[in-house]
């Protein structure tokens, strides 16, 4: 199916100065116009804090591009897709807490027209701002106009945050209003997770507790915290990337099968995997969950200080950079399935993978063979970032007389088959939200379902006051992380071992 190109809306982007917008949102808004997917009914209204003009954040992004253009590691060449949005943008400085911007905003905006608001801001503000655009009539909606907000993350710290944002947020819009975004969900591979079990009998038809041993969830970083030291201190690991990231490929894997396409048949589903994942006491999930924080060494050849001693990290941190669960899905599909996730920085590669991990062959056929010492179980690897792929490990006999077996990999890789191009993974999620598209993103029961799950090890890890375990800055994390998944006799999948594989 051919996509239409998207209706015409001004975008309103908080936070129009930051990282965010410069680094992921504008080069994405690029691709979409250069694949025709918006059009020059698109407007751009910036809002930051900074003083400016129109011009000011025209030329702030010009420098951007520029940059990447000469040696960034993404590539968003200034053509005439570039040349014909800036015309587009313009800017509005102010205080987001105040009432003067909300009214210029109204101001600028067409009354009748459609609108979507993109938060690219720190969390604090997102309920403030939601109440102050719905208190000055900005997210009032007619039959022949819509209005959107999306909202990054992360969404509340804990369960009784994220869930006073809910009320904060929907007492004012509806939840067809809120778009909760997830980057992660902009990968192709992730929204080809759905397309792969469910196109492919052969897939499904082993997708239970019946075949499936275990699985593997890993969201890994080779970067440090860096200059990030006072925003990660009062969040950590867990917070930053489990109840979001993690979870939502979890999800995407453990769903059942929903009865269309249709946003809210996908987004049911994926609410009740997360309703179903047990909530430990605090004492299961002592013995469930680890995390560590790197320690002093050398990263990428480069001496890198240990995390208490980084900049604007107290000496006294207790929080993790490292983080792994055990977790499970109390489903009749996954019943005794255990959910292995892992996150941390400081690690051995830039790698984001889910890795299922299938039962062993029963050896009857193998009984006078030295097969079953050497015959390893079939795993699926789904590589999410970077070199979005897939492969199929399988076992096959060796050529001679013997009965000898060598694990081999069926490999495949998007950028082999497919020209995706320099995206940024936010084009179908800005795309989605213009249509009106909620497939991609969170609603608040699923947010909160999340923030249970993690709940107990946040507060065993507030009560117990432990350090978190130190691990060496280029390795695979704590030790205590390969003893959470040894006690059950498996091993962790070695990190980049498929990003390896297909760059020789």
């Amino acid at each position: 199916m051919v996509s239409k190109p998207a209706p015409p809306v001004t975008l309103v982007i908080f936070g129009a100065t930051g990282d965010l917008t410069r680094r992921l949102l504008i080069p994405a808004i690029i691709n979409l116009t250069r694949s025709g997917l918006v059009g020059k009914d698109l407007e751009i209204l910036g809002v930051g804090i900074e003083e400016g003009n129109d011009e000011f954040l025209r030329t702030r992004l010009d420098e951007f591009l520029s940059h990447l253009n000469s040696g960034g590691e993404e590539e968003t060449p200034k053509d005439e897709a570039w040349f014909s949005l800036r015309s587009r943008i313009s800017y509005l400085s102010g205080d987001f807490t105040k009432n003067q911007i909300f009214e210029e905003i109204g101001r600028r905006i067409d009354p009748a027209g459609n609108a979507a608001f993109y938060l690219a801001v720190p969390p604090s503000f997102f309920g403030p701002i939601v109440e102050k655009l719905a208190e000055h009539g900005l997210m009032t909606e007619s039959d022949n106009c819509f209005r959107r907000v999306a909202i990054e993350k992360p969404f509340g710290t804990d369960l009784a945050s994220a869930r006073a944002l809910n009320a904060q947020i929907l007492a004012r819009i509806a939840e067809s209003q809120v778009y909760r975004l997830d980057h992660f969900l902009g990968k192709e591979t992730v929204q080809n997770l759905m397309t792969a079990r469910f196109a492919n009998m052969m897939i499904e038809a082993l997708w239970n507790s019946n075949y499936i041993d275990h699985v593997q969830i890993t969201a890994a970083e080779i970067v440090d915290v860096g200059s990030r030291g006072k925003f990660y201190d009062a969040t950590g690991a867990l917070r930053d990337m489990v109840p979001n990231h993690l979870f939502q490929l979890l999800a995407m894997i453990a769903m059942e099968p929903p009865n269309s396409f249709d946003a809210e048949a996908i987004r049911n589903e994926k609410s009740k995997v997360l309703k179903a994942l047990r909530i430990y006491t605090v004492e299961e999930a002592e013995a469930h969950g680890v995390r560590g924080a790197y320690g002093a060494g050398t990263l990428n050849g480069n001496q890198l200080p240990a995390y208490r001693e980084t900049k604007d990290i107290s000496s006294e941190s207790r929080t993790e950079t490292f983080v792994a669960l055990k977790l499970y899905a109390d489903t009749w599909r996954w019943a005794g399935v255990p959910f292995y996730l892992r996150t941390g920085k400081a690690l051995t590669a830039r790698d984001t993978e889910i890795v299922i991990t299938f039962k062993k062959v029963p050896f009857a056929q193998f009984r006078e063979t030295d097969v079953t010492r050497r015959l390893p179980p079939n795993r699926l690897v789904i590589q999410v970032q970077p070199d979005e792929g897939m492969s199929m490990e399988i076992s096959i006999k060796t050529p001679g007389q013997s009965v000898e077996t060598v694990p081999v990999s069926l490999d495949f890789r998007y950028a082999d088959k497919f020209d995706i191009g320099h995206t940024t993974g936010y084009e179908s999620l800005i795309y989605d939200l213009f249509i009106g598209d909620q497939t991609l993103f969170q609603r608040a029961d699923s947010i909160e379902a999340g923030w249970a799950a993690v709940q107990p090890f946040l507060d065993a890890w507030a009560q117990n006051m432990s350090v978190p375990d130190v691990y060496a800055p280029g390795s695979m994390g704590p030790a205590s992380a390969d003893e959470l998944i040894r006690r059950d006799g498996r091993e962790w999948h070695e990190l980049g071992v498929l990003l390896h594989a297909q760059r020789t």
